[in-house]
């Protein structure tokens, strides 16, 4: 069972409704079989290492390279969230993204290198 905590800090445009629906979790609080149950869709594989590999707050949902519909690149973006793997705030009409390496680093030890390090 996975706790879910509005973040810390106010993202860009928290006031708007729909950046009030985001929000993120602790990965501190994510059971291993959330987070293996998370990784374990290769869409959502790729869209971490994408993240990987740019800033953070650089890439917005819209511009990543996926086989999949709107509906379901939503989806993936939740899973990640709720595994507190990723981050999102909302600037303007764009969702930007960030991977959360060092939090998530903390919780499962060398678990991300593996996934990162992946090829497909």
């Amino acid at each position: 069972m996975s706790v879910r905590r509005e973040s810390n800090s106010l993202p860009v445009g928290a006031g708007t409704a729909r950046a009030r629906g985001l929000t993120h979790t602790d990965p501190q609080r994510v059971s291993l079989q959330t987070v293996l149950g998370a990784l374990a869709d290769p869409v959502r594989r790729m869209i971490l290492r994408e993240l990987a590999s740019q800033p953070d707050w650089t890439k917005a949902c819209g511009t990543f390279d996926l086989p999949v519909r709107k509906a379901t690149r939503s989806h993936h973006f939740a899973v990640l969230r709720e595994a507190g793997l990723i981050e999102q705030r909302d600037e303007g009409a764009r969702r930007l993204n960030r991977l959360r390496r060092p939090e998530f680093d903390e919780a499962f030890p060398g678990l991300l290198d593996l996934v990162l390090a992946e090829t497909t």
